[in-house]
């Protein structure tokens, strides 16, 4: 069952100790407006799936983030929240994978939980229909020498 969140309000996330964002609902409006972002767009063809998870994570951040508390210069100032600055917060491996796992990850378990189908009685392929004939015979070899 999928559990709605009716209120819409911006949450608060905990990403490592000392750090915390100010995220917005993750809405299929976000999602699409972050797979159009001009930095996916310029991606190469041939780039890794890490790079491209990467690039996503950040069009989101920065279009969900919208407080931060513990995000400083070189200098140790508190710094407000700006796209460069999401960008540069994402580059940090630990604060990555936290934010993939607590809103990225989260939104899209939702998203599965709304599309799944339930699985067949004995397996997943239970209820599949074979489509190939069976075969006649078993095909020929060449000789092994």
């Amino acid at each position: 069952m999928i559990r709605l969140n009716l209120s819409n309000r911006p949450e608060w996330l905990d990403l490592l100790p000392g750090l915390r964002v100010l995220v917005a609902p993750l809405t299929t409006a976000l999602m699409v407006s972050a797979r159009a972002d001009p930095a996916i767009d310029k991606l190469p063809e041939a780039s890794s799936q890490e790079d491209m998870a990467l690039a996503m994570a950040k069009a989101v951040a920065r279009r969900a983030v919208l407080e931060w508390e513990g995000v400083g210069d070189e200098a140790g100032n508190l710094v407000p929240v700006s796209p460069s600055g999401i960008d540069a917060l994402l580059e940090i491996w630990p604060v990555f994978e936290a934010f993939q796992a607590q809103y990225v990850a989260h939104g899209l378990m939702l998203d599965a939980e709304k599309n799944a189908s339930a699985p067949s009685p004995t397996g997943p392929s239970a209820g599949a229909t074979a489509t190939a004939r069976p075969a006649r015979a078993p095909a020929r070899t060449a000789p092994q020498g």
